[in-house]
């Protein structure tokens, strides 16, 4: 086998559209952690076959699979079976998210559609998780929403770490693909919606900023002031876009512990030059649609939402950065070229920082490791235990 077809042997759902197979990589890696099962996903797989870059499409499959799955959780409730009525609950929740992932934000199912996923997601989480907490962390003049996972063995002085999302990922992504994890390790974790992100920017339509260290200021005012929290243990994290969003934060909000990057950035403007150009000349070897970008920055069109993505650089700020820090990448990474962690590494500042380019003999080198959800879900979930002391 040649080193481009080592590189490109991930599980290609679709192996003429990058993309959509990116994304059904990530809906089948939260199998792990009950967020979808092989068969249903399979079953919209193939139904999906042959229409690839159908947006209507690929939403119909996807929201027919997701109402499925909550009829069978609301039948299974009737009938007492709690547990496999939560299960189903949860998948519905992220079936009804990622039927809205390509179609317009003018479109009112996308809204609807995140809508939907809210309750069942509640409902199937607090009884797997019976602690689990809806919070709304002040920000601003409004709030930011969030899922608080507390620790699973509460000592009452306990670390905790706010969690924010990418640029597609929302705050049950993250609490399914990572939250889950570090409250085994009896880490809290506050899976936040920061601007630009999940519900935060579908129902409140806040979009992103580029001194992201102000919602990663107000997500740790609010651990900082919850009961059981030890405050000298607070960490920050975020995942993709957030290898921007948290060593901004790190590098302004001094207050955190430590810092992990799942997936780095360095200069995001440079990143999105060269997914433009893909885009429109019709390829898919990008993250994202075309309009993603303009409606996660609160742009009305690709050309202004490129000028605001220029303040989306690491440049003269990561040297800033204190706090001992974490920076993972996948080396064959096709959308964020690994060299942007490199770049991250030799600029940040902090005499204590860790640099781990996972390869395909890891198991893992695409982009956030997307191609092996449970090994970087544990590897992070083991730094973050590691650093804070925790044990298991």
């Amino acid at each position: 086998m040649s080193t481009e077809e080592i590189a490109g042997s991930w599980f290609q759902y679709f192996p003429e559209h990058y993309l959509w197979s990116q994304v059904m990589c990530g809906v089948l890696n939260q199998s792990h952690s009950g967020g979808s099962n092989l068969f249903e996903t399979d079953q919209v797989g193939k139904r999906l076959l042959g229409k690839e870059g159908d947006g209507e499409a690929w939403y119909q499959e996807w929201h027919a699979m997701a109402e499925k799955t909550q009829a069978l959780a609301e039948a299974e409730e009737k009938k007492g079976h709690m547990i496999t009525a939560s299960a189903a609950y949860i998948r519905s929740a992220i079936y009804h998210y990622t039927c809205e992932r390509f179609i317009l934000p003018t479109d009112p199912r996308k809204e609807a559609s995140y809508r939907n996923q809210l309750p069942p997601f509640e409902k199937g989480m607090k009884f797997r998780v019976p602690d689990l907490e809806r919070v709304e962390v002040p920000y601003e003049d409004t709030t930011l929403p969030a899922w608080y996972l507390p620790p699973k063995n509460p000592t009452g002085n306990d670390p905790a770490v706010a969690f924010f999302d990418g640029l597609d990922t929302c705050k049950e992504f993250t609490s399914l693909g990572g939250g889950l994890g570090l409250r085994e390790r009896n880490i809290g974790v506050l899976c936040i919606d920061g601007p630009g992100q999940g519900e935060a920017l579908r129902l409140q339509k806040i979009p992103s900023r580029h001194d992201y260290e102000v919602p990663g200021s107000a997500a740790f005012d609010y651990l900082d002031t919850r009961e059981g929290v030890d405050s000298s243990r607070i960490g920050i994290m975020a995942l993709s876009m957030g290898g921007y969003y948290a060593p901004r934060i790190a590098a302004f909000e001094h207050r955190y512990a430590a810092c992990l990057a799942w997936g780095a950035h360095f200069d995001y403007h440079e990143v999105w030059v060269h997914r433009r150009k893909v885009l429109e000349a019709g390829g898919t070897i990008a993250s994202s649609s075309m309009w993603q970008l303009p409606w996660v920055l609160g742009k009305p069109d690709m050309d202004s939402a490129m000028e605001k993505c220029k303040l989306y650089t690491l440049a003269g700020v990561a040297e800033k950065i204190r706090m001992p820090i974490c920076i993972t990448h996948g080396q064959d990474d096709n959308i964020v070229p690994v060299d942007m962690a490199h770049r991250l590494y030799n600029a940040c500042g902090s005499p204590d920082k860790e640099l781990k380019i996972f390869t395909l003999e890891d198991g893992g080198s695409q982009h956030c490791c997307f191609d092996n959800g449970p090994m970087i879900g544990n590897w992070i979930a083991d730094w973050w235990m590691d650093r804070f002391g925790t044990g298991e």
